[in-house]
């Protein structure tokens, strides 16, 4: 909505008919908003454009959990795996991902549903309804919650036309990423090095900085700030699932409020998910120099 196209988003065959539709979305907005109340409001609606895919999962797990009967001849995992695969193909026949980000994010989704099939058989969390479309006890809809969040990633780089400022060396990127995907294994033989992962994303990223724009605005955010606060979202987000009973976790003290600690986890899969979908955008290829903040219309 309104956002400039980013460079390393036109190498992933962003088309001008999406870029288009963003721009009359953003205009149209800003001929009724003004002030820090319209810079919050075009903020808030365009994180939910770029969540459009996770947004609409939440709404069918909802909506199935409240209309579903297990008398139904088609099971509530398998309909929601169709939808999963509607959405899909709607987002790339409307342009609203490209075929290149589509591959990139399927890698995600790849990685999160091997993880899926490890934490089921270890025990960590289970799917307790009946599914045709399930592969060694984990629905295949689950992949699509992965895909979700490599979507958001790649769709609110481009929205916000975000550049990174003192971005580290890729190789650094890319290894803690794989360090941090492994210990979601590891850590069931071994001890878990999740807290020394924090601290080397911290250690990593602190320099780097987040310019994104709202209207003609540009701000800033540290990177680890950005993977915070969106942890706490998906931790909200996860929270939906085990209300509707979607999945359940092993051992639950707050009964279907899943534990805040979990949002450690979701903040070290960020990484995780920010480097896959990045891979083809390298970020460490686009780092501007800093520029004037111009001033809010």
């Amino acid at each position: 909505m309104n956002a400039p196209m980013n460079a390393p988003m036109k190498a992933l065959g962003q088309t001008d008919t999406t870029t288009a539709l963003e721009l009359r979305l953003g205009q149209m907005i800003r001929r009724h908003l003004d002030g820090f109340s319209g810079l919050f409001i075009l903020f808030v609606l365009k994180q939910g454009w770029a969540c459009l895919f996770g947004g609409l999962m939440l709404g069918a797990i909802l909506i199935s959990h409240a209309l579903w009967s297990p008398d139904w001849p088609l099971h509530r995992y398998d309909a929601l795996f169709l939808f999963a695969l509607l959405t899909q193909a709607v987002f790339l026949a409307c342009k609203l991902e490209t075929r290149q980000e589509a591959l990139i994010i399927l890698l995600f989704h790849l990685t999160g549903t091997a993880m899926e099939w490890f934490k089921v058989h270890a025990g960590s969390w289970s799917y307790p309804e009946p599914g045709f479309f399930k592969i060694l006890h984990v629905p295949l809809f689950s992949g699509f919650m992965y895909a979700s969040v490599g979507s958001y990633i790649a769709r609110v780089i481009r929205l916000f036309d975000m550049r990174f400022l003192a971005y580290p060396r890729f190789g650094f990127s890319l290894a803690l990423a794989l360090a941090i995907y492994l210990n979601f294994f590891t850590h069931h033989f071994i001890p878990d090095l999740r807290w020394l992962l924090v601290l080397a994303t911290i250690a990593v990223y602190w320099r780097c900085t987040i310019l994104y724009r709202v209207f003609d605005t540009q701000w800033r955010m540290r990177l680890p700030l950005a993977a915070f606060l969106s942890s706490i979202a998906l931790w909200i987000a996860e929270n939906i699932g085990t209300f509707t009973g979607t999945w359940l976790y092993a051992h639950r003290q707050f009964t279907w409020v899943v534990h805040p600690q979990k949002l450690v986890s979701w903040y070290l899969l960020l990484y995780v998910a920010f480097i896959t979908v990045t891979l083809l955008l390298r970020p460490d290829r686009d780092v501007p120099s800093p520029t004037p903040r111009p001033a809010s219309r």
